[in-house]
């Protein structure tokens, strides 16, 4: 809160001061004394066992009682009357945490000197800073206030908590009373202007109950809007919903205790590295039940300032309107608001989707379902007040659900992204876990994997959020969207969330209503849900094996059809790393094969977007290769696909040792990022012998992609050993920048069992680290195996690649030699 009117002087300049005295008693206050405070509040941090609202008071009360002491002492000695000490913002709150900051406002009545007002200033804030204690400070009169609020919101709003530590009270109270009379006035305008200050820090910060890392205070859902939400309180124009906002208060404001004293700093931010630790001091299993509680907590936030904000534009919009009613009606009273029908017992009111005056929700179980239906088909939010109604008199559903709650079930899942909103407003009054109980488990459940946008919950209702564009494309609309909504129900149990969730999905789905092969539907959906991304992206699907194993997991071409849908929806509500043209057309082509799989053809079908076909660009460069004895590569663009993938490179070389560590290590080399790859062995027809077609999508890491010649000129060198690929990925790999105190999991290398005959596939699932494909290769010919094909996948921070591995006859590897092979691998990598 410094301002132009601060009077302090530089805290290094310290020529009026008085000697030090004693210095367990500099201030000869007895226990208020620097020394004495310090004690004091070593003593109460170490010996509160846990984080909480007393030990925060009683740090605020500590701290009054030092100022109170500071300030009496000083104003004595400079002679300075009508004047005050006031606690604003957190202080003013009195939650102070172990690294907050003193927010302290110094009111004057404007008749001492400027030089006296300085002395005064100079005996507080000094021994402040002599112990450590960030201080935010500025000495004002109360007209001087009320000018610096209505010029700066973030001062407003500091000063709406003010309260008195010491000095003149009644100045304190009649600048306070001034203030809040200022932001009432002025409320019309001064609201709009905080709610795009909350929206401009929400887009900076991100949504704190989605983050890994979250900011505890500046994120959406945070302490921020916490207080953004008291300041709407206070104008009277509107008010939050009350129901566990104090407890989400509670807990953001213990884990930002916690945090302080795990990291010895004032940091907001829950870093990784610090959240195991940080759980332990409030007596949590571990990290991931830390983020749980704290997603938890962000999300009443977040919902309070949906409904607050939304309040405050109703009343906005009637005041303004409210003039030119009167001039259009005169005198006559307009009544009461319309009320629309959307559904039995579900109007419209004051743009929500509110209860009718004849609905009994005692009566009609399924009014919670066809209130949200209704809601998120007119893209209508939900009036709050029908919400909590219908949470404390609706009864629960029959088990099995009647046919029309299982249809405004669908309805809801199948109304697009309103559906989100709805969903949310149902949840926050436990709706959602009522009427499905095992959504309990994957409440605002943390995903640990970068590549998750979102929390359990949320991502599952953003699948079906995806999926309800799909739902032509299907037979079966409500399985797709009941998958969607299900397909990731086992990540809140133990064990593989696939398998958990096939009995969980199966079970529900009874409880739903549906009919027994109805469930057994969604139970393959959910069981095999990964299946096909998994399948196109690390296995070889011109293996006959590959294509009839999927074949036979998913039985049917209805399911296939309802699978396909369900994989592209899970992936674009995975984020922004999951998927690309490239992924879709791989998955578009395991689809083909298998369905004609089970259609009664056979299992190899010609076309693969992966295969070099004869009469191909690839085929042509590896006739190339083949005639000239060289490498031939190009960089192919095409503007329809996706911008994130980069582009295509084709690689055709004569069948050779050293070919993927030669090829992936000039990629390194040329700081290209390696989105996908395929490597297999081309017979060409008329003797023309074996070539090797490496296929891979790169991108730049940064800046323009390099020229064709240059790579071919460096592969050309790095096969011939005159360039030592290997010393020169070292370098780089030296100087790469790395997150101090972030230790990535170690590589992990396993082999799979009953994928083909013809070869031993290796999994290799790494942190994608410069030159990774070039170490793998490079392992691979160390260890005198041929590789058949190779299929490389990136997720973000993570790499998945796939190795079809022979023996130098072309055999598959023993168990025991493809054992050997992995660990042998798995140290080359560590």
């Amino acid at each position: 809160m410094t301002s132009a009117e601060d009077t302090t002087k530089d805290p290094s300049d310290r020529s009026d001061l008085p000697g030090p005295a004693d210095p367990a008693d500099p201030s000869g206050q007895g226990g208020s004394g620097p020394g004495g405070y310090a004690a004091a509040r070593l003593r109460l941090l170490s010996e509160e066992p846990r984080s909480g609202p007393s030990r925060r008071s009683a740090l605020a009360a500590l701290t009054d009682g030092w100022l109170a002491a500071l300030f009496t002492t000083a104003a004595r000695e400079s002679g300075v009357a009508g004047a005050a000490l006031v606690a604003v913002g957190g202080y003013g709150r009195a939650e102070l945490s172990p690294r907050s900051d003193l927010d302290l406002l110094l009111l004057h009545d404007g008749k001492a000197s400027a030089g006296a007002l300085a002395r005064l200033a100079d005996r507080i804030w000094y021994p402040v800073w002599d112990l450590g204690l960030a201080l935010d400070h500025s000495v004002r009169t109360p007209a001087e206030v009320r000018k610096a609020a209505a010029e700066d919101l973030k001062v407003q709003l500091g000063l709406l908590d003010a309260r008195p530590v010491a000095g003149d009270l009644g100045l304190v109270a009649g600048t306070r009373t001034a203030v809040l009379a200022d932001w009432r006035n002025h409320a019309v305008r001064r609201l709009p202007e905080l709610h795009a200050l909350c929206r401009e820090r929400a887009g900076h910060s991100g949504e704190l109950r989605f983050l890994l890392e979250p900011d505890l205070k500046e994120a959406r859902g945070g302490l921020r809007d916490i207080t953004a939400l008291r300041a709407v309180a206070a104008s009277w124009l509107a008010d939050a919903p009350r129901e566990g906002l104090a407890e989400a208060r509670r807990r953001l404001l213990d884990t930002r205790d916690a945090l302080h004293l795990v990291t010895g700093r004032a940091s907001d931010r829950l870093s990784l590295q610090e959240q195991d630790q940080v759980a332990a001091r409030l007596g949590l299993p571990g990290a991931d039940a830390l983020l749980r509680e704290v997603y938890e907590a962000a999300r009443v936030v977040a919902y309070a300032g949906d409904v607050t904000w939304r309040e405050v534009g109703r009343v906005l919009r009637a005041r303004a309107a409210r003039p030119r009613l009167r001039g259009l009606l005169g005198s006559r009273n307009s009544g009461p608001a319309e009320r629309a029908p959307l559904a039995e017992g579900v109007v419209e009111q004051d743009g929500e989707a509110v209860l009718a005056l004849a609905a009994r929700p005692e009566r009609d179980p399924v009014l919670p379902l066809r209130l949200g239906a209704a809601a998120a088909q007119a893209g209508l939010p939900v009036s709050p007040h029908a919400v909590r109604r219908l949470a404390g008199q609706a009864r629960p559903l029959p088990v099995p659900w009647p046919a029309e709650a299982r249809e405004q079930l669908v309805t809801l899942l199948g109304a697009g992204e309103p559906t989100v909103a709805v969903w949310e407003a149902l949840e926050a009054e436990g709706l959602i876990s009522r009427l499905l109980p095992d959504w309990e488990r994957v409440r605002c459940r943390p995903q640990r994997n970068p590549v998750h946008t979102w929390t359990v919950d949320r991502h599952l209702v953003e699948t079906a959020v995806r999926a309800s564009v799909m739902t032509r494309r299907v037979g079966r609309p409500d399985l797709l969207l009941t998958a969607a909504l299900l397909h990731d129900i086992g990540k809140g149990w133990p064990g593989d969330h696939s398998e958990v969730g096939e009995t969980i999905a199966r079970d529900m789905a009874v409880r739903i209503g549906f009919d027994r092969a109805d469930a057994e539907v969604l139970a393959t959906l959910v069981r095999h849900h990964l299946l096909l991304i998994d399948t196109a992206t690390r296995r070889d699907l011109d293996d006959p094996a590959t294509v009839r194993s999927v074949a036979e997991a998913v039985g049917t071409a209805g399911t296939l059809e309802l699978l396909h849908a369900l994989t592209e929806a899970d992936a674009l509500a995975t984020g922004p790393a999951a998927w690309s043209a490239w992924r879709a057309a791989l998955v578009a082509d395991l689809v083909r094969r298998v369905a004609a799989v089970l259609d009664g053809g056979p299992a190899a079908v010609p076309g693969s977007p992966a295969a070099a076909a004869p009469g191909t660009e690839q085929e042509r460069l590896a006739v190339e290769a083949l005639r000239t004895g060289e490498p031939v590569l190009t960089l192919l663009t095409r503007q329809e696909e996706d911008a994130a993938v980069g582009v295509e490179l084709v690689v055709a070389v004569p069948d050779q040792d050293g070919i993927l560590p030669a090829v992936a290590g000039v990629l390194a080399l040329h700081r290209l990022t390696v989105r996908t790859a395929d490597l297999r062995l081309l017979e060409l027809p008329e003797r023309l012998g074996e070539a090797l077609v490496l296929r891979w999508r790169v991108a730049a890491e940064y800046g323009s992609l390099p020229e064709a010649a240059r790579l071919r000129a460096d592969l050309v060198r790095a096969l011939d050993g005159s360039l030592d690929v290997p010393s020169r990925l070292a370098d780089r790999e030296a100087a790469y920048p790395r997150r101090r105190g972030v230790v990535p999991p170690p590589p992990r290398v396993t082999v799979i069992p009953d994928v083909t005959s013809v070869a031993t596939v290796l999994e290799v699932r790494a942190p994608d680290a410069v030159g990774l494909l070039h170490r793998i290769g490079r392992a691979l010919e160390n260890s005198g195996v041929r590789v058949r094909s190779a299929h490389v996948s990136t997720l973000g921070a993570n790499a998945v690649d796939a190795l079809y591995v022979t023996t130098a006859e072309g055999k598959p590897l023993a168990p025991a030699e493809a054992m050997t092979l992995a660990a042998t691998l798995q140290s080359a990598l560590s």
